[in-house]
């Protein structure tokens, strides 16, 4: 089978990688990969060494994947520490490992990326079977297949991969028509928790401004990326995203970025940094100087809503983890990923684990939805 392990993005044609790749999500472009990469973002600083998997045939691309050597577990929202931790107890080596995600972003999506003409099934079975030589090709321990949408998860469940199954926090439009008919549709307590929330802010003195396309000019990262920081401060400890990716952003997709500001006495105090898809708003980083009451709700998920309602978006996907994203409005979704591990044993180890915590998951699933807001005809 013919496997073409690239190190490197721009060793593709921008626009052979974007033919293969889904137009909706602005993630996994070849834009936004090129700014994490000539950013100096993925790299061996932050333990995302490019390897993308090309299937070329001919000369011509039929199918890609988005591969990372890793040799750390950082940055992917799917934890796999105490199975590394484990192997290496055992006197296993489980770094380095291959990653087939988008760096740093726990944003669901295609991972096979497959050329339009195609058949899509048949090439995802060649691009999984690619997988597989690859890693052997490579030696590591195992394959990580994070975030994935489900026509790529069936593929690795029928090669034999090991599935696993997380949640996220969406927010559906319903054909609302503004955010009032929104908060119609919730339990009347809610609507005035809510309500209340983004009264708050505004007593504060808080004014929102949201930046997109052309109204995005260089001076706005310049405010950002202090909120960044901070951000990381509280967080993570170190920043996996340099000053340069946000400029490069700016630069290479502005149509895509929504920054939505929030200021005090016209001074700028905090920031949500969005991106656009076609029929989604992905909210990503949140950061703000001070604590402000309130403020992180109605940067990050009140004015998402509103945005969205206005450009007629389906969804809202307000990045990883958050239980108080459902009082709020946003619904539990499950999201996939898909696992090959060499060695016998732990394969069999984290197998068993998985099954235990699918249904533990699905469980939970079935509980989170008993909490949300809405009155019991909404949603449906």
């Amino acid at each position: 089978m013919p496997i073409k392990l690239i190190n490197a993005i721009d060793q593709v044609d921008a626009e052979v990688w974007d033919n293969l790749a889904d137009a909706a999500n602005p993630f996994l472009s070849h834009r936004f990969l090129h700014a994490l990469e000539a950013s100096g973002s993925t790299g061996r600083r932050t333990g995302w060494q490019p390897l993308h998997l090309l299937d070329e045939q001919d000369g011509v691309v039929r199918g890609a994947v988005p591969l990372y050597v890793k040799s750390n577990s950082y940055g992917e929202y799917v934890f796999d520490h105490g199975w590394a931790h484990a192997f290496e107890r055992a006197g296993g080596r489980y770094y380095p490992k291959l990653q087939v995600s988008v760096p740093f972003t726990p944003v669901p999506g295609p991972r096979l990326l497959v050329q339009g003409a195609l058949d899509p099934d048949t090439e995802r079975d060649r691009l999984a079977g690619a997988l597989t030589a690859a890693a052997e090709r490579t030696g590591v321990s195992s394959v990580h297949v994070t975030f994935a949408d489900p026509a790529d998860i069936a593929v690795f469940e029928r090669a034999g991969w090991l599935i696993r199954q997380g949640v996220q926090y969406h927010w559906h439009n319903r054909g609302y028509r503004d955010f009032a008919d929104f908060l119609d549709r919730m339990k009347s307590s809610r609507r005035k928790t809510i309500r209340k929330e983004r009264q708050a802010v505004a007593d504060q003195g808080i004014t929102l401004e949201v930046l997109t396309g052309p109204d995005l000019r260089p001076f706005h990262w310049d405010i950002f990326w202090p909120f960044y920081l901070a951000t990381v401060d509280k967080r993570w400890g170190s920043a996996y995203l340099t000053r340069a990716f946000f400029k490069r952003l700016g630069e290479a997709m502005a149509d895509r970025v929504v920054l939505i500001m929030a200021k005090h006495e016209g001074k700028p105090i905090g920031a949500a940094l969005n991106l656009l898809g076609n029929d989604t708003l992905y909210g990503r980083i949140w950061g703000c100087l001070e604590e402000y009451r309130f403020l992180h709700f109605e940067t990050c998920y009140y004015a998402a809503i509103d945005f969205a309602i206005e450009r007629g978006l389906a969804h809202v996907e307000a990045g990883a983890q958050g239980t108080h994203k459902l009082q709020r409005g946003y619904e539990p979704v499950a999201t996939w990923s898909a696992h090959l591990i060499a060695h016998e044993g732990l394969r069999e180890a984290v197998g068993r684990f998985l099954v235990e915590e699918r249904q533990a998951v699905s469980e939970d699933m079935t509980g989170l939805r008993e909490l949300l807001p809405f009155r019991c005809d909404d949603p449906d």
